[in-house]
């Protein structure tokens, strides 16, 4: 059996991406911690040890992307893992935002996702194998209501996702795995500083998800890929029940939105959900 190579994570100064670093670092690869922000990225790197290496990637950027890549082929000899984590959300209707906060989330989310895809492809087309892993959300599924240029990336990145691997098929290209993880809110700092914000009240209509519960679908689809992974499975149906009947998705928005915001109090209340 080969022996791990590496493998790099985008936004893994801190909550989910750390946790998936952690996780590929276990499991004994070399990981390149790659974040916008350098203080978290080593910081980051310090904590998961010796096999964890930094680097400031800003994902918009595609000559980044691939320097990243070329550093983690050079120290680990192969990229075996890509996972595009990084991620922006800025809630509110798309009229009440402005043109630079649209670009923010269409690039980090959607053009930072066909980056570190690109980029890891090249490698993982040379070397024969290889497999990338895109955290997209439920909101690339379905209508969200207060988050509408951030569901739009989102839709954006699996629609990338699929065609890609289609495309790999079309071109009889064996051994490399495209797989989107799909969760529903994940308490996070992303997740936490939206607390008293009534336009994220449909990430919090659900069972906020531990990073733990993300992590470990990740490692499901590196052992036996998948091409769409929702966390949970149930709120992942629902969402693409209201994708095909969209009538139906739109009415049951205000009374998921309802049940948000009744959370989102509840958790101010209390600090935080229970672990």
């Amino acid at each position: 059996m080969t022996a791990p190579g590496g493998a790099v994570v985008t936004g893994a100064g801190r909550g989910l991406g750390k946790e998936i670093a952690r996780l590929l670092v276990q499991r004994g690869h070399m990981v390149l911690v790659t974040d916008v922000d350098e203080a978290g990225a080593r910081a980051a790197a310090e904590e998961l040890g010796e096999r964890a290496v930094p680097r400031v990637v800003d994902v918009r950027d595609l000559y980044q992307v691939e320097d990243a890549r070329d550093e983690i082929v050079e120290l680990a000899g192969r990229l075996d893992v890509w996972v595009n984590n990084a991620g922006v959300l800025v809630t509110g209707p798309a009229w009440e935002q402005d043109e630079s906060t649209w670009r923010l989330m269409l690039e980090v989310n959607a053009l930072g996702t066909i980056h570190g895809t690109v980029a890891a492809l090249e490698a993982m087309r040379r070397q024969r194998g290889g497999h990338v892993v895109n955290v997209v959300s439920l909101a690339g599924l379905s209508a969200v209501a207060g988050e509408a240029v951030y569901a739009a990336s989102k839709h954006a990145a699996i629609g990338f996702s699929l065609s890609t691997a289609a495309d790999l098929r079309a071109a009889g290209e064996k051994g490399i795995d495209i797989s989107c993880i799909c969760p529903d809110g994940i308490w996070t700092p992303m997740l936490h500083d939206k607390l008293d914000d009534p336009a994220s009240a449909l990430s919090f209509s659900g069972k906020l998800l531990q990073p733990r519960e993300v992590v470990e679908a990740v490692a499901k689809v590196l052992d036996k890929p998948r091409l769409v992974t929702a966390v949970p499975g149930w709120r992942g149906a629902l969402a693409r029940l209201g994708d095909v009947v969209p009538s139906f998705g739109l009415a049951a928005i205000p009374l998921v939105i309802a049940q948000g915001r009744r959370t989102q109090k509840r958790l101010l209340a209390r600090g935080g959900p229970q672990a």
